[in-house]
């Protein structure tokens, strides 16, 4: 179970870490806004706007982890199966975000589908438990 939640606890940071490259293309162009930083954000081109997208998508991707995470340890299921998922979701995110931020697409939407894989997985096996 520690495992699982060590996990969602890193899953949770992900969208921060993610925010790093956003917050540098913004200083880049002219000087991070702050008054407003989401106008600033929607005028980013090229490495700013994949940036932006990386950010954006770690929140999403934390929304289908989460409830997996949550069912297995709800449910007992906290297997090393279950860790093993909640691993791969973990750097499949790390390697999406770094795909993304070098414009590598292919890789970046292999990895994507493997971490929605194992949200997946991670409720279906919940679900085993019940």
């Amino acid at each position: 179970m520690y495992m699982i939640l060590l996990c969602l606890f890193i899953a949770s940071l992900l969208p921060l870490l993610a925010k790093a490259p956003l917050a540098l293309a913004q200083a880049r162009t002219g000087g991070y806004d702050n008054r407003y930083p989401r106008n600033q954000q929607a005028t980013l081109s090229g490495f700013g706007a994949r940036a932006k997208a990386a950010h954006e998508n770690a929140f999403e991707a934390l929304i289908m982890f989460t409830p997996g995470a949550l069912a297995v340890v709800a449910t007992g299921q906290a297997d090393s199966y279950a860790q093993y998922l909640a691993q791969a979701f973990i750097a499949a995110r790390l390697l999406y975000n770094l795909f993304y931020l070098l414009d590598w697409h292919l890789a970046r939407s292999t990895v994507w589908v493997i971490g929605l894989g194992c949200s997946v997985a991670l409720m279906w096996h919940a679900l085993q438990g019940v």
